[in-house]
């Protein structure tokens, strides 16, 4: 294994003309046409509501359209956060810090409730002590 000369992967990849004259060369993606997205993400949505999981249903709808789960699933997750029903990272990043500032708000003030019952509670005793 250490010995060993490392091969490296073959991509598939398309000349790509640039303007001096040379010739680049880029990967190529597959496009599909927006009904075929809408589509397959109409029929994920549907399947969804089967026993079967989310997973099997994106494989399952991808190899009939030709793609890979991981494409399927990506539109998917994008068509969800389109709608609303789905929080992208950000919103919930955002939400987090909103809500461990709130925690650390209700901390402190609980901090201050506590010691303010015990100094109560101490001049309390104290008073009754010296009846």
């Amino acid at each position: 294994m250490c010995g060993e000369v490392m091969k490296p992967r073959r991509v598939s990849r398309s000349p790509n003309f640039c303007e001096d004259g040379g010739m680049e060369m880029r990967k190529t993606a597959k496009t599909y046409s927006p009904e075929v997205k809408e589509g397959a993400i109409r029929r994920v949505g549907e399947r969804l509501g089967e026993p079967a999981s989310r997973r099997a249903a994106i494989f399952s709808i991808s190899s009939k359209i030709g793609g890979t789960g991981q494409t399927l699933r990506h539109w998917a997750r994008q068509a969800e956060r389109d709608r609303g029903g789905r929080a992208d990272l950000a919103t919930e990043c955002l939400r987090l810090r909103a809500l461990e500032r709130e925690n650390h708000e209700l901390c402190q003030s609980n901090e201050i409730l506590c010691k303010a019952s015990a100094y109560f509670a101490a001049a309390e005793l104290g008073r009754w002590s010296k009846i």
